[in-house]
């Protein structure tokens, strides 16, 4: 039937030629309108809780707030993982639900109900809870600095949130514009401490006060002369002035002004952050696309939009200062390249063999024909251009082009014969058919289950295995149809040609009768050979991803507990300075008040290094960044810590367990151990750092005895040192915009201890009592932050590698750790991040290589319609490990993420050559030939075509081995592991499996001939 489908193409060429037509047109249609992106765009029913309780400790936060929201939502179906942050005055817990089981629409339901059933429980003073949806676009497209001689901070944030964020957000796959830096303009009130003694008052009954009389509110109506009025409360102050002026009741018949409590002032909120551009002051704003979006797309419009913001605004200038979508592009054109160089050095391959430049265009047509019509599927199905399905293409190149090489081959063959082109195309393709649908059907059949690997993992993956399945799909047809008409009309017939056998084959054919000869001894050899080629493998070291030179380096700053901003900022104005020394240093961003993961602390800060590109440098960011690394060492009681690409270090894992204390001790001498041993470089707990703590313990019976509430002592504390809580905040109107007004007491009460130790409290009968009557005021220290996951402590431990050592080898050393081995009970260590991913990726490929090879086996037993044969074609897989080993060892690569993609490849293309060999010798003995006669006029027959497709692929892999080029640090330990199995696999094949073939084929027909008695009374 196949053959038949290449002859009817032959005979009726129209319409192959007008699908081929339509393909490559809307092919090239889609492709104008595939979404550049860096990973695939994945929805997963992600939510994030944020609760924010102003001056609240971790402690506090923890017992009131987490575990509440914790417990809440533990029950909800389908729930994955349940992760908590606690910071000073900040819960964030993460709800991740099992991935194509809830829809995020539904998992936000499902979290907002669970939190309504207890909003009651939580502390009064907290704000309202913020529930999201949390995207996987969560890293920014762009960032920008935004700089102006003649506008405050405060005017200068104001326009980036009024101006800048109103005229992007309306831009086409712009969603959300996020400020860095700058300040918020606040209304102010500095209460002096022994004035409110004076005048017997607290900070947070002022504050209270003000709530109440800062008032504008509409209600009711009245029909005054005829006409329905509506009614309108107005006692809200316009101005600073008449804010000061307010009366704020002492008694039912006394009163004092604001102003005489203390300062009135339109000033900006306390910095608790700030962003530095190569030293100076800047505020930033940072641009994140909607779902679906193009990166490359959404920049550019953004760049245009910037720029006509700058010429209408001549007073504010723009700089681009963090551009994450720079290296996407980078990495298409890389991708884009390297196809087009892949597929010259393929046809080049094939043209040298042939020698004849119109097979070689018959041959070089199916490349496009194969990978425009991917393009449309690729739309249909909503993929984008990204890492891995660009990934997907350039790997493919060389496969493409493999079934027409086999077809135009085989046509060559029967040209030569003496055939018209007509006839030879004819013959040719239902000669070659079997063998041609069963590469591509085996290829096919590996990659589809990558496209079906569940979860996140799964999510980032189908878009790599279905391109590379679709794209040998379309190439597939094209070998079937396109070829052989072109072959038939556009090839010219040639006089019958007795080709002498070439010095080589007949070497070959002496070399393949000896092996048959010894046909034991041969495969024993190859047995061997996969054992030796096993133990090489296993000592290639293993990591998660090879590091990439992206043209950009990321810092963490992390100060002691406890320090203050001003700290921060000279530290992170050093750091800058030295960083700016480096001649490939093009800029440097510092954006200080949270960590990387998320963190809000004035000691954190993050550094953005722009290195100027790869090609305009003589060293590679890794050479700078270990520079930059001995020229901070000398920065005093700070942790400088450079993270990789992926944003963490590069081996890290928490220690986890109900009890916080017993799993502080245990991270302790995990992270003492690993200090002492040469394998782990700067090994630290990430949220282990103890702060300082100023600790009113309330006398409770006293308290009790004074009428005097713990919340109300807590009240009048938050109140009189960092103010009431955002949302509970009064507010004046300047124009159309609330200005808070945050009431505390002036700095120097803040900051002293007496004073604070006088402040009074209200008792229910009116009176006052002095805070010193009722509580114990001691020094202590609280943890800077709790990290929770599945409701259990957890404490992060990270490190850096030596050199030469791989995040793989390092979790074996830690494993044998003492302090990890000798565990308390109830706590337990697992791994986080890339170490955490690792595990999980390389478990998922591991299904689907299993799933690959039971569906190539099925397919191969229904192709050729025998148990037999297609295990000996799978034998042609362990031959290849041989070459991933060697080309491993030579290059120095470890075994990370891309060689066991391109493993998963060779396990698809490196059966092409027994297909093709036993294709042929099943054919022949068929025929009548002897087995021994008919494979070795196969091997003969089938060496050439063999030979040129190993190469052509080969070659199509060269660049990518290369490395040349953004993102071809990911794309050539991949390529090397190809090109080396294929290689390897393609000598070994020409001689094991021939021999194999013998072995297996006599087995079968023993087993045959003991059966038939069975069968025959059976039959009977």
């Amino acid at each position: 039937m196949n053959a038949n489908l290449s002859a009817w193409a032959i005979r009726k060429p129209l319409p192959s030629i007008l699908l081929f037509f339509i393909l490559t047109i809307v092919g090239l249609y889609s492709f104008s309108r595939l979404p550049v992106t860096y990973f695939p765009t994945i929805i997963t029913p992600l939510v994030k809780v944020t609760i924010e309780q102003s001056g609240a400790t971790p402690t506090e936060l923890e017992t009131e707030v987490t575990r509440l929201v914790e417990d809440a939502v533990a029950s909800l179906p389908e729930l994955k993982e349940l992760k908590s942050t606690i910071s000073q005055g900040r819960s964030v817990t993460s709800v991740e639900f099992e991935v194509g089981k809830v829809t995020p629409d539904r998992a936000m339901v499902d979290v907002r109900d669970a939190l309504a059933k207890i909003r009651s429980d939580l502390p009064p003073s907290i704000d309202e809870p913020v529930i999201e949806r949390v995207e996987e676009e969560g890293q920014s497209v762009v960032t920008y600095a935004v700089a102006s001689h003649d506008m405050t901070v405060a005017e200068l944030s104001w326009f980036v949130d009024d101006i800048v964020a109103r005229q992007l957000q309306g831009l086409p796959g712009v969603g959300r514009i996020e400020r860095v830096g700058g300040a918020d303009r606040e209304i102010r009130i500095e209460l002096d401490a022994d004035r409110l003694h004076a005048f017997s008052l607290s900070a947070n009954t002022v504050n209270d006060a003000l709530v109440r009389t800062q008032v504008d509110a509409s209600g009711g109506r009245s029909d005054i002369s005829g006409r329905e009025q509506a009614l309108t409360t107005m006692a809200a102050a316009r101005t600073v002035a008449d804010l000061a002026d307010q009366r704020i009741a002492l008694s039912s018949s006394a009163s004092v002004r604001l102003i005489d409590l203390g300062r009135v002032q339109d000033t900006i909120a306390e910095p608790r952050s700030f962003a530095t551009l190569d030293g100076k002051d800047v505020v930033g704003f940072s641009v994140y696309r909607t779902q679906g979006a193009s990166d490359v797309s959404v920049a550019a419009t953004v760049a245009d939009a910037v720029l006509e913001l700058g010429s209408a605004h001549a007073k504010v200038s723009f700089r681009l200062v963090s551009d994450n979508v720079a290296y996407t592009a980078g990495n298409y054109s890389s991708a884009m390249h390297t196809l087009v160089e892949g597929a010259i050095l393929s046809i080049i391959v094939v043209f040298l063999f042939l020698r004849d430049w119109r097979a070689t265009v018959v041959a070089a047509v199916a490349l496009p024909l194969s990978i425009i019509p991917t393009f449309f599927a690729l739309e249909f199905l909503g993929f984008s251009l990204n890492i891995l399905s660009l990934l997907a293409i350039t790997l493919v190149t060389g496969i493409l082009v493999d079934d027409a090489i086999v077809e135009i081959e085989n046509v060559v063959r029967h040209r030569n014969m003496g055939k018209s082109a007509y006839r030879a195309a004819l013959d040719a393709s239902d000669e070659i058919g079997l063998a041609v649908i069963a590469i591509s059907a085996t290829i096919i059949a590996v990659f589809a289950p990558v496209g079906m690997m569940s979860g996140v993992v799964g999510l980032y993956f189908r878009e790599f295995g279905l391109t590379v399945a679709i794209a040998v799909f379309f190439s597939l047809l094209v070998a079937r149809l396109i070829t052989p008409i072109l072959a038939a009309y556009f090839m010219t017939g040639s006089p019958p040609v007795e080709a002498p056998k070439g010095r080589f084959i007949s070497a070959y054919e002496r070399l393949l009768r000896f092996s048959l000869r010894w046909r034991w001894i041969t495969v024993g050899a190859a047995i061997a050979s996969f054992a030796l080629a096993m133990m090489a493998l296993m000592s290639v070291p293993t990591a998660f991803l090879p590091e990439e030179d992206t043209g950009q380096l990321t810092l963490t700053i992390e100060l002691p507990p406890g320090s203050a901003l001003k700290e921060t900022r000279e530290v992170a104005d050093e750091v800058s300075r030295r960083i700016g020394k480096f001649e490939e240093v093009e800029g440097v961003f510092v954006q200080a008040g949270s960590s990387m993961s998320g963190q809000q602390d004035v000691r954190f800060a993050t550094v953005l290094i722009d290195l100027t590109h790869k090609s305009a440098r003589s060293r590679s960011s890794f050479e700078i960044e270990a520079d930059m690394e001995n020229s901070l060492a000398s920065i005093a009681d700070t942790k400088l810590r450079f993270l990789n690409s992926r944003g963490g270090r590069d081996m890290s894992f928490a220690v986890l367990g109900t009890d916080g204390s017993k799993v502080q001790e245990a991270a302790n001498r995990i992270v003492n151990e690993m200090a002492t041993d040469p394998t782990f470089i700067a090994p630290a707990a990430e949220n282990a750092a103890m702060r300082p703590e100023l600790r009113f313990k309330v006398q409770t019976d006293k308290s009790a005895m004074l009428g005097l509430s713990p919340a109300d002592i807590a009240d009048l504390i938050r109140v009189s040192t960092v103010g009431d809580s955002d949302s509970r905040l009064p507010s004046m109107l300047d124009g159309s915009r609330q200005i808070p007004i945050r009431t505390v007491l002036d700095a120097k009460s803040r900051d002293d201890l007496r004073r604070l130790e006088l402040l009074t409290v209200a008792r229910s009968d009116g009176t006052r009592t002095p805070l010193t009557a009722v509580v114990d005021v001691s020094f202590d220290e609280t943890v800077s932050a709790i990290e929770r996951s599945d409701r259990s402590r957890l404490v992060e431990i990270g490190a850096e590698m030596a050199a030469g050592m791989t995040s793989g080898q390092g979790m074996e050393r830690l494993l044998k750790l003492r302090s990890v081995t000798d565990l308390p009970d109830g706590v337990r260590i697992q791994a986080t991040g890339d170490s955490d991913t690792e595990g999980s990726v390389f478990e998922s490929f591991a299904v689907a290589m299993g799933s690959g090879i039971m569906l190539v086996l099925v397919v191969l037993i229904l192709l050729f319609g025998s148990l037999l044969a297609p295990w000996t074609i799978l034998a042609s897989l362990p031959l290849s490990i041989g070459g991933v080993a060697a080309g491993l060892l030579v290059s120095g690569n470890a075994m990370s993420l891309p060689v066991v993609i391109g493993i998963l490849m060779l396990m698809g293309i490196v059966t092409k050559n027994a297909i093709m060999l036993l294709d042929f010798a099943i054919e022949r003995e068929a025929h009548g030939l002897p087995r021994f006669e008919a494979i070795i006029e196969a091997c003969s027959e089938r060496v050439r075509p063999i030979i040129m497709t190993t190469l052509a692929m080969a070659g199509g892999m060269v660049p990518s081995a290369f490395g040349v080029g953004d993102g071809g640090e990911f794309r050539s330990p991949m390529a090397i592991a190809v090109i080396g199995g294929l290689l390897v696999s393609t000598l070994l094949s020409l001689i094991v499996i021939p021999s194999l073939h013998l072995i297996v084929s006599n087995l079968g027909d023993r087993i045959a001939r003991s059966c038939r008695p069975f069968l025959q009374s059976a039959e009977a």
